[in-house]
Parts: C-alpha cells; structure tokens; sequence
C-alpha cells in the first residue's frame, strides 16, 4: 500500500507543479508539499497521538462538537494501515516528486509545443507525452521501492503505533517484532539472522522482478 500510494501521489503532484504557470506559486507550492520529509517520526507519532487519542483527540473533539459518539481508534486494529499509509505518503510524497519533476523537466519541450498548436488539451499532453516521458523514471523508482518491500520503515512503524499491543496483528512488521523480542529476551542471535533473511529475500524480490521488466522491455531494466 505504501509503495502503490506514496508513488502515484508523487508523480501527481510532479505533473500539477510542472504545470503549474506562476513561477512564485510553483516554488511555494513544492517547497510547502516537501516541507514533511524534514519532519522526525517522532513528531509525527505526536501528530497522531494528538488526533487519535480517545480523551483528548482531535477527532473525538469535533465528533463531540457535532453531537456524534467518541470513537477509540486504537480499539480498531483494521483501520490502521490506512491511517500509517497516509501518514507515509504525506511524509514522502513530497521527496519522490522531487525525482519526477527532474524527470518531467528532462522531456523535450518542443514536443509539447507541437503538441498545444495541433490543440492537444492539457490531459491529453499528460497521457500521450508527460506519463510515456517518464515511464523509465516510474520503473526504476518501483524497482528499488519492491527492493525494500520487506523491510519496513522501522521509526514509522514503531512511532505512530508505539508499544499498542492491540494494534500488532494489523501493523506488525519484521523490524518492530525483532526489536520488541531483542528488548524482551535479549536474543542478539535472533536479530542478525532475522536481518540476513530479510537481506536475502530482499535480493531475491528484486532479481525476480528486474528478470520479469527485462524480459518484457530490457530498456527500463536496472541491469
């Protein structure tokens, strides 16, 4: 869900700023979109905490203003990898599209100026010239994203959901389980070879995909 989110909100904001006109606005509007990239997981974890508590949240808070019944989030495990989902996209959308807005800049501007005076609208000049552009780009960025899919982004994980055990089995990755059982019982052996699994697997992921993008287009392959 992270690698399909954080990337399609990326190349999004990368084609709305691209074609964005005023030249102030554009450099506002890109610095304010990866101002969260700079931002600790630590500081987020407060953000969520602050919005989700059941006391004193954020949510609850506008649910009582409106005459609705208080909701305990952290009693609903199935809603939470959405909620770390969109905390992750805001948190890296804004990096990514710095990849693709260098990506979209790379493409031959002439071809969209043919493009406008044979009176292409502005979405057909994103489907048939901005998207094809940078295809290559959007390969390559899911290549390394799929390189790391089992290794969960342990500062995330641990900060937003914290030592909740009622949220485990719908949040749970490798990283947290091993450090939780390193604290626990101290099993250093465990660590290393939970990490050399995921190193592995990792590769093998990766050489799988990269041998499945070369057979059908040896092109956008990362080797």
């Amino acid at each position: 869900m992270n690698l399909i989110t954080s990337q399609f909100l990326a190349i999004l904001i990368a084609i709305f700023i691209t074609e964005m006109n005023g030249k102030i606005f554009k450099k506002v509007s890109q610095s304010v979109i990866f101002l969260p990239y700079f931002i600790s997981w630590v500081i987020v974890g407060v953000f969520v905490y602050n919005i989700f508590n059941y006391e004193t949240g954020l949510l609850n808070g506008v649910l009582t203003s409106l005459g609705m019944d208080v909701v305990n989030m952290y009693d609903k495990p199935g809603a939470w990898p959405i909620i770390i989902c969109l905390f992750n996209a805001w948190k890296w959308c804004g990096y990514n599209s710095v990849i693709y807005i260098a990506a979209i800049t790379g493409v031959d501007t002439e071809i969209y100026e043919a493009a406008s005076i044979d009176g292409a609208t502005i979405f057909q000049r994103i489907r048939t010239i901005t998207l094809p552009g940078i295809k290559p780009t959007i390969i390559t960025m899911l290549l390394l994203q799929v390189g790391r899919i089992l290794r969960g982004d342990f500062e995330m994980f641990y900060q937003i959901v914290g030592n909740n055990g009622q949220l485990y089995n719908a949040t749970d990755v490798i990283d947290t389980y091993v450090f939780r059982s390193l604290l626990q019982n101290s099993n250093i052996g465990m660590t290393a070879a939970a990490s050399f699994y995921q190193s592995v697997l990792c590769f093998i992921i990766i050489m799988v995909v990269n041998t499945v993008v070369k057979k059908i287009d040896a092109n956008y392959a990362l080797f």
